[in-house]
């Protein structure tokens, strides 16, 4: 299956917290290509051309950040952070931990796994729009980064 060059990967399984990021970032025009992964597997699936992204080179398609979940089905998001910063091929893509978990053991584990950001999702509705905006404006356009 051939994808076009994605800016971000977001990775999270809560449908409204998708729908209020992809508006946040439409409405802003942070980022023209999102890509969302509804669970860890469907991400792992994604970055490295596996499954239904056969065919998708790891390395040239590599998305410019990955917001990450922690919390997900079938693979939790520490392992995800795991299989990405072990591979070459995508161990230089900037991932931004965004979660709901305020767990110190998560974000000391993040961090140990190489993570450029963890961030506690706000509740607040104007609060995790506010963060979302930040991160994209950040990432995408303020951050420099070398491509892998």
């Amino acid at each position: 299956m051939k994808v076009k060059a994605t800016e971000i990967l977001l990775v999270e399984d809560n449908p409204d917290h998708v729908e209020l990021a992809l508006h946040v970032l439409n409405n802003h025009k942070i980022a023209n290509r999102i890509h969302v992964a509804r669970d860890g597997a469907e991400a792992l699936d994604f970055l490295f051309g596996k499954g239904e992204y056969e065919g998708r080179n790891p390395t040239e398609d590599a998305p410019r950040v990955i917001l990450l979940d922690l919390k997900l089905p079938l693979v939790d998001g520490l392992e995800v952070l795991r299989a990405i910063k072990k591979d070459s091929r995508t161990r230089m893509i900037p991932v931004v931990v965004f979660t709901s978990s305020t767990e110190e053991r998560d974000m000391v584990e993040s961090y140990r796994l190489g993570v450029n950001s963890f961030i506690v999702k706000p509740v607040d509705f104007e609060q995790f729009s506010d963060c979302m905006r930040d991160i994209g404006l950040y990432w995408l356009l303020l951050n420099e980064s070398p491509r892998p």
